[in-house]
C-alpha cells in the first residue's frame, strides 16, 4: 500500500510518503521554495518523495490531503450567520477566495496532481478530517500499542482540541471542543497581541515567557477562558476579533490589558514579558488539567500529542513530570505540515487496513530525518558550482576537526545526511556552538540569526549523559521536552543578580552551560542517540573528550525569516551571508578566512521578519 499524503492551501505545505506502514520520506514546501511556511501546492516536496519512494504518481494507491474543505466551508459560513452583521467586512474578503478557490478545491487538487501526472486518477484523492491527521500523525509512528492522544490547535475544520483512543491500527476520535473555543487561538491572541506574527511568532512568546511574571493570569481566567475541572474550556468571544474579523484581539481586549498591541519591532518592555508569562501560565493549567483527566477517565498510560499547541515544549514537560501518564510521545512535526504524514498514515491504516508494526527501538519517524540528502560527489560539484573553497576529509578527520572548532569558540554550520522534517533542526541541519561560552546566545542571535536577543538555544546531550546534565532520564530526541539543569551544574545568583529585571537576567550565566541555560535554569533538551544519527553522536561525544562537556548548542542553520537549508548551495549562501566561521558539508570543511570576499552576502535584511 502506497500512500501519498498532502497538506496545502493554508500554513506549511508539505508532503509525505507512507508505504505498507513505514515513512519513506517528508518535506516541508517552504525548504524547496525558499519561502517561510509556504501555503503554495507542495510540487516541489512531492516530487522529493516521489523520488525518494522510486516512485512515479501514477504508483500511489491513494493521495490523501489533511482535511476537509466542505466542513472548513460550513465552519466559515455558519460562524458569519452566527455573529452576524458584526465581521461583515471580513465575510465579504474572505467569500471570493472561497467560491473561487478554496470551496473546489476537490477540483484544484485534481488539476495539479494532472500537471504532474495527466494521467492521474481522481478516484485516488481521499480527504481526512483535519484533528484526524494530527492525531494519525502522533499515533501510528509512537512507540505504543495503545494510547490516548490529545490534538490542540488553532482551528481545523471544526474542532480545535481533540480526543483520540488508539489501539493498534484503529484510531478513534472520542471527544472534541470547537470553534471558536480554541486554546492555540488563545495563544496567538497574546502572540498578535504583545506584537509578533500569528502562526509563526508563537514559539517567541514561549521563550519570553521566563523574563516575566504571570501577573496577569487571573485576569486572563476571569475575563476570557473559563476552565473546568477536567479541563474543557470556553472563551469569552467578546474580548476576540478573530471569528469574523482582521485582527485577533480588539479594543476591550487592549481595556482589559491597559493599552493597544504592541507594533512589530518595538522595544519590548516589562509588561509584555508579564503578558508572555501570564498566558503561558495558564495554557500550562488548562493542559494540566485536561492531560489529568483524560489519565483518570480513559485508564490510558500511554499519551501522544500533536497538534501546533505540542509544539510548546514546555507545557510538555510539566506534563511529563506531572505522571498523570507513564510516558508520552509528540510528534515532531505536530503542524499542519505533520498533517501531510498524518493524513497519509490514517488512510494506509484506515482504508488500506495496513497492520501496524510499533518500533522495536525508538518510534517510526526514523528521527525524523526524512528529507533529501546528497551524496559526496554531489555535495562537491555543487559547492564548486558555487565559488566554494573547501578540503574534503574522512569522517574521523571531519569529526575532530568540528569539535575543536567548537571548543575554540567558533559557530559551526553543520549540514549531514537526510533534512529534519517539522520545524526543529535536530543535528542535520544545524548551526553549533560551546554551551559553555556566556557569549554564545548573543552572539548567535545577533549576528548568525539576525534575531532577538532573549530568542533561547537548545542543548543536544548524548543521550547516556542527559540525566548527568539535566533533571531528566528520558528520551528526547525531537527537542519538545523542557527540564531544568540539575543543581550542580548551576551556578548560585547574587542579591544583584536576583533583583535584576526582565531582559537585564539575559547576560548572567546561571549555569556551567549558560549558552543553554535559559533564566529559570531550564533548557529545551535533544537526546541524540547513536542509532538515529551517528555522526552526531560522534561529534558531540568528539566535543565532550575535549572539554569534558557532552553537550552542545544547537539551533537551526537559517536566519530569522528563511526556512531551514536545505541544499548544500542553501548552505553555502547562509554561511557566507552571516558570521558562521566553519562550515562542514558531508566530508566538505569550509572555514570563512578561506573564502572569496566578492561572495560575502549580507543575510541581515534577506528574508521578511517572522
Amino acid at each position: 500500500m502506497r500512500v501519498l499524503g498532502v497538506s496545502a492551501f493554508y500554513h506549511d505545505s508539505a508532503a509525505a510518503l507512507v508505504v505498507d506502514g513505514r515513512i519513506v520520506a517528508a518535506a516541508q514546501e517552504e525548504r524547496f521554495t525558499r519561502k517561510k511556511h509556504d501555503p503554495g501546492f507542495p510540487t516541489q516536496a512531492i516530487a522529493y518523495c516521489l523520488q525518494a519512494g522510486g516512485l512515479k504518481l501514477e504508483d500511489v494507491d491513494y493521495v490523501a490531503f489533511y482535511d476537509k474543505p466542505f466542513l472548513k466551508f460550513e465552519r466559515l459560513l455558519e460562524t458569519y450567520l452566527a455573529f452576524a452583521p458584526r465581521g461583515f467586512t471580513s465575510f465579504r474578503m474572505a467569500m471570493p477566495v472561497w467560491l473561487r478557490e478554496k470551496l473546489f478545491q476537490k477540483s484544484l487538487l485534481q488539476k495539479e496532481f494532472k500537471k504532474i501526472a495527466p494521467a492521474f486518477d481522481g478516484e485516488k484523492l481521499m480527504f481526512t478530517e483535519h484533528h484526524l491527521s494530527h492525531a494519525a500523525s502522533a499515533f501510528y509512528p509512537s512507540p505504543f500499542e495503545n494510547a490516548a492522544v490529545l490534538t490542540m490547535d488553532g482551528v481545523g475544520e471544526w474542532a480545535t482540541t481533540s480526543l483520540a483512543m488508539g489501539q493498534g491500527e484503529t484510531l478513534d476520535i472520542h471527544k472534541e471542543i470547537h470553534f471558536p473555543h480554541s486554546l492555540g487561538l488563545l495563544y496567538s491572541a497574546f502572540t498578535y497581541y504583545t506584537g509578533f506574527k500569528v502562526n509563526s511568532g508563537e514559539y517567541k512568546i514561549m521563550g519570553l515567557a521566563p523574563y516575566g511574571t504571570p501577573r496577569f493570569a487571573q485576569t486572563i481566567l476571569d475575563n476570557l477562558i473559563d476552565v473546568k475541572d477536567d479541563g474543557s474550556y470556553r472563551l469569552n468571544m467578546d474580548y476576540f476579533d478573530y471569528a469574523t474579523g482582521l485582527t485577533m484581539t480588539n479594543a476591550k481586549f487592549d481595556q482589559l490589558f491597559g493599552g493597544p498591541p504592541r507594533k512589530a519591532e518595538q522595544l519590548l518592555t516589562q509588561r509584555e514579558m508579564d503578558l508572555t508569562a501570564s498566558v503561558q501560565h495558564v495554557l500550562e493549567e488548562v493542559v494540566l488539567k485536561m492531560t489529568r483527566a483524560i489519565a483518570k477517565d480513559t485508564g490510558a498510560r500511554n499519551l501522544c500529542l500533536a497538534g501546533g499547541v505540542a509544539l510548546n515544549c514546555v507545557a510538555n514537560g510539566k506534563v511529563l513530570r506531572d505522571g498523570a501518564f507513564d510516558r508520552i510521545w509528540i510528534q515532531p512535526a505536530s503542524g499542519d505540515a505533520g498533517g501531510a504524514l498524518g493524513a497519509a498514515l490514517s488512510v494506509c491504516h484506515g482504508i488500506g487496513g495496513v497492520a501496524r508494526k510499533v518500533a522495536a527501538m525508538g518510534d517510526g519517524m526514523a528521527g525524523a530525518y526524512l528529507g533529501p540528502a546528497y551524496d559526496q560527489p554531489d555535495i562537491e560539484a555543487r559547492l564548486k558550482a558555487a565559488g566554494a573553497r573547501f578540503e574534503v576529509l574522512d569522517d574521523g578527520k571531519v569529526v575532530s576537526e568540528t569539535a575543536t572548532a567548537l571548543a575554540d569558540g567558533k559557530a559551526v554550520g553543520w549540514f549531514q545526511g537526510r533534512m529534519e522534517f517539522g520545524p526543529r533542526a535536530l543535528g542535520n541541519r544545524s548551526i553549533l556552538g560551546d554551551p559553555r561560552s556566556p557569549k554564545m546566545q548573543s552572539v548567535l542571535n545577533l549576528k548568525v540569526k539576525y534575531r532577538e536577543s532573549f530568542r533561547p538555544f537548545a542543548p543536544s546531550v548524548l543521550r547516556e549523559n542527559v540525566a548527568e546534565w539535566f533533571e531528566m532520564d528520558t528520551d528526547s530526541p525531537y527537542m519538545l521536552l523542557v527540564a531544568d539543569v540539575v543543581e550542580g551544574k548551576r551556578r548560585a545568583m547574587s542579591a544583584a543578580e536576583e533583583a535584576l529585571f526582565g531582559i537585564d537576567k539575559l547576560n548572567v550565566p546561571r549555569s556551567d552551560i549558560p549558552a543553554v541555560t535559559h533564566v529559570d535554569y531550564s533548557a529545551r533538551v535533544q537526546t541524540v542517540h547513536k542509532d538515529t544519527n551517528p555522526l552526531y553522536h560522534a561529534l558531540i561525544s568528539a566535543f565532550g573528550a575535549k572539554t569534558g562537556c557532552p553537550v552542545v548548542v544547537n539551533t537551526s542553520f537559517n536566519v530569522r525569516g528563511e526556512p531551514l537549508v536545505c541544499s548544500p548551495e542553501d548552505a553555502f549562501r547562509c554561511f557566507m551571508g552571516t558570521e558562521i566561521e566553519v562550515l562542514v558539508v558531508g566530508n566538505c570543511l569550509l572555514r570563512k578566512e578561506q573564502q572569496d570576499a566578492a561572495l560575502k552576502l549580507s543575510y541581515e535584511t534577506a528574508f521578511e521578519l517572522d
